[in-house]
């Protein structure tokens, strides 16, 4: 607690880079700013510049490391299909974990996939970035306003949280499909009518 927001900054990178500390960065957000209010959106900035920076150097390792598997494994039809799912859809699963704090949904799993699969860094950043710019935010105000309630608080909604994460999922990835679909079928010059 004595390092605070460059704690939190310290946390969210080993988190991010690969080292598993399950809800260690959300807790430490919520006790930084228990302890001082003041700390509180700083320590969440801290966190969300450390993850940030953590699951892009584990995205650029993937990519490095990546290239070889993905020649091997999507030469195939079946193998093109996926990457070409995970290239329309696939950052939904970075997005969903990366936004609803609930524990074991698996973020570096996917993290891995983006890179393997060459996704465009600029983008995964982005979609990083909408993911935990609201989801620290929150926790450092929800930290400040509940204070020691804040925890017993996420562990009494978990499974609104968990409803929440599943629509998210689901309004997400349907309205990404209504604009894949939109934009399959202009390009053969059959858009839909407005």
């Amino acid at each position: 607690m004595s390092w605070g927001p460059a704690g939190v900054f310290f946390l969210g990178l080993l988190d991010s880079t690969g080292i598993p500390m399950v809800g260690g960065v959300d807790l430490y957000i919520v006790l930084v700013a228990m302890v001082d209010r003041s700390q509180g959106y700083l320590a969440a900035c801290a966190a969300i510049a450390g993850s940030l920076i953590g699951s892009l150097v584990l995205f650029l390792i993937a990519r490095k490391g990546g290239e070889e598997y993905h020649r091997r494994h999507t030469s195939s039809p079946r193998g093109a299909k996926l990457r070409a799912w995970f290239h329309d859809y696939g950052l939904l699963t970075v997005f969903v974990p990366a936004f609803v704090p609930i524990i074991p949904l698996p973020l570096k799993i996917f993290i891995i996939s983006a890179g393997a699969l060459e996704e465009s860094p600029v983008t995964f950043s982005i979609v990083l970035l909408a993911a935990r710019i609201p989801r620290y935010m929150f926790l450092a105000w929800l930290g400040s306003r509940l204070g020691a309630d804040t925890i017993p608080y996420l562990r009494q909604h978990i499974w609104q949280l968990v409803f929440f994460a599943a629509a998210l999922f689901v309004v997400l990835y349907l309205g990404v499909r209504i604009v894949h679909n939109y934009r399959v079928s202009k390009s053969r010059g059959t858009a839909l009518p407005r």
